[in-house]
């Protein structure tokens, strides 16, 4: 049974949430304060954090970017009432897999927290011994599917769940254009337009993480390419 964390402030949202996770077969625990998450995490990892931002203890933004600063990663989904979309590509940035904004309907909480895991299940259902290696120049590249491990010039990175998904995605297309649409809907199971800069902001986050190779050429107002050469043009 997937393990839950909700972290909301306002009691009647809390328990909603949880409640219909419950319902929904999952181990779900209410939790109030940044304060009560960090002693939940210590004591037992969850798989999934459903995390609301403005806390009475603290800023959920920021306790999500220290999470992943001590590569704790968890996936994470921001339930919060900040809908514009600076605060989205934000919450994305800091290594969120998903951002559903206030007022919301817990059914559709419940089904993207399904896809979440559905997706996460898919990509570790992979044969043994799949392994890609790739080089760019003097840069090696190498994606361990079977022990979900990446590594460059034999260091190992961390990626967020929605980085490793885009990037195993991009490289078992290796050298084909992929739209930003087509990576919404094969790495994130939806293909909303305001998404797709969701999709760039991820893009940009992985890319820091595989320097010094230029893995990733953009095709400018299309979408995106893996190359296993120098020549990779950067935005």
């Amino acid at each position: 049974m997937k393990l839950i964390y909700v972290v909301e402030d306002h009691d009647a949202i809390r328990d909603g949430v949880v409640r219909y996770l419950e319902i929904s077969g999952y181990d779900a625990r209410g939790l109030a304060t940044i304060a009560e998450e960090r002693k939940a995490i210590e004591q037992e990892k969850p798989d999934l954090i459903i995390q609301d931002v403005m806390l009475p203890d603290g800023d959920g933004f920021l306790f999500i970017k220290e999470l992943k600063g001590r590569s704790l990663d968890i996936p994470v989904i921001f339930m919060t009432a900040r809908s514009e979309e600076s605060d989205r590509i934000l919450g994305f940035e800091l290594g969120a897999d998903d951002y559903i904004s206030k007022p919301f309907s817990p059914k559709e909480l419940v089904l993207r927290v399904s896809a979440l895991f559905r997706r996460m299940d898919s990509h570790g259902n992979v044969r043994g011994g799949d392994v890609m290696d790739f080089q760019d120049g003097s840069d090696e590249l190498v994606i361990d599917l079977t022990q979900h491990r990446l590594t460059i010039n034999g260091q190992e990175k961390v990626l967020t769940a929605a980085e490793w998904r885009i990037l195993t995605y991009l490289a078992q297309n290796e050298g084909r254009l992929v739209s930003r649409s087509l990576i919404l809907e094969k790495c994130f199971d939806y293909s909303f337009d305001s998404y797709e800069r969701v999709v760039d902001t991820h893009i940009k986050n992985i890319r820091a993480k595989l320097r010094p190779g230029d893995w990733i050429e953009t095709v400018r107002g299309y979408g995106y390419r893996f190359c296993s050469r120098q020549d990779g043009a950067q935005q």
